[in-house]
């Protein structure tokens, strides 16, 4: 069974941390605790078979450029985020519709862009029911630290 890891961007980007870092690749791009942490949970469990989820650019690849700084965020529409429809193209054109299960690390928002666009597949949000961003962080450190996958 192939399976694909989705985890979320995040507002806080390494343009925040140093605005003359120029193109990034999408790995390296979300610096926030809770992106950080869930990019270390898929290159450790997922290390071939992972992808960013991003409000402006859809569905990235780790090596994946980044041009600069943005703010679009799937939960403000007056940001202009991507739609389910370029999302929906992007499953197609990336391969990501050769999955069988997909690992959906976030919140509910992006479990619910995943679940509608993977409606075939096996959706699998392993933090789901956490309260909140700490909560998260630290199922994934345990899983981490244990080398067990959640």
């Amino acid at each position: 069974m192939k399976t694909l890891c989705i985890v979320p961007c995040g507002k806080k980007k390494i343009w925040d941390k140093d605005p003359k870092a120029g193109p990034t690749q999408a790995r390296n791009v979300y610096i926030g605790p809770f992106s950080q942490k869930c990019r270390e949970y898929a290159e450790k469990f997922y290390p071939f078979s992972w992808c960013i989820l991003s409000a402006k650019y859809g569905f990235l690849f780790p090596e994946e450029i980044v041009k600069g700084p943005y703010d679009v965020s799937f939960n403000d529409k007056r940001t202009n985020p991507i739609s389910q429809k370029e999302l929906s193209n992007q499953v197609q054109e990336k391969g990501l519709a050769s999955f069988d299960r997909i690992v959906i690390l976030g919140g509910k928002n992006y479990v619910r862009i995943i679940e509608d666009l993977f409606p075939q597949k096996e959706v699998y949000s392993p933090l789901n029911g956490c309260p909140g961003l700490g909560f998260m962080i630290k199922k994934l450190n345990d899983s981490l630290k244990r080398g067990v996958p959640l």
